[in-house]
């Protein structure tokens, strides 16, 4: 391995560790809840891995909470834009879509991975494709609950697919890491670093949605 290959390694790791110990801060004290939540950590793919993903257009778009924050780099490299921060909702992840569009940057697939900090309404899901219009392809996540399993924001998010199976990709989290019980911290939320490959695993089954011109189908 080169010295430059060992410092981007070295410098990854130093990442990964620092958010695995402020997430664990922000379980512990509830004083750096508000620290946790302030930062976004985000991370754009390789240009060579971007022009692969969507020769012809910009590469993904990954929005999620703290659930995703270890996921990153991971993410990254595999082609997404990816865009975290602790204890984001919906809504937010909204307003990240709506400043894309009105900048000309919305990609034509968007992957959502939120919902452990706040429910997910069916109007918000209605509005978000609304707001990227019929052109475009929304991936969602099931989030997994504190402490492990599915529940109301999950079913919310299958139905979505059912409602528009040529639009909504469902990714379903909950699902593809039963089993798995090393990839979750102690919470049964947020994930570990086999966790953020196993995730990263599950949002490669997006990627083939990323190029233009490309929508789901019903199964």
């Amino acid at each position: 391995m080169s010295t430059s290959s060992r410092g981007r390694a070295l410098s990854a790791a130093i990442l990964a560790a620092a958010l695995v110990a402020a997430i664990a801060v922000a379980l512990t004290e509830p004083s750096s809840v508000g620290a946790l939540c302030g930062g976004v950590v985000k991370e754009s793919p390789p240009r060579k891995i971007a022009r692969h993903v969507n020769p012809k257009g910009r590469p993904p778009l990954a929005i999620g909470d703290s659930s995703m924050l270890l996921a990153v780099p991971n993410l990254a490299r595999a082609g997404y834009r990816a865009n975290a921060r602790g204890c984001r909702q919906f809504t937010e992840g909204i307003g990240i879509i709506g400043a894309a569009k009105r900048q000309h940057k919305l990609p034509h697939m968007v992957a959502i991975a939120l919902g452990a900090d706040a429910s997910i309404g069916r109007s918000q899901i209605e509005h978000t494709l609304h707001l990227m219009g019929r052109k475009r392809v929304l991936c969602l996540v099931t989030p997994v609950e504190i402490g492990g399993g599915s529940g109301s924001d999950a079913q919310q998010v299958r139905d979505a697919g059912q409602r528009h199976p040529h639009r909504v990709r469902v990714l379903d989290w909950v699902v593809f890491s039963q089993g798995h019980p090393g990839w979750f911290q102690a919470d049964g939320l947020h994930l570990t670093f086999p966790g953020a490959h196993g995730f990263t695993k599950l949002f490669r089954k997006g990627l083939p949605l990323a190029k233009a011109g490309k929508f789901p189908g019903p199964k």
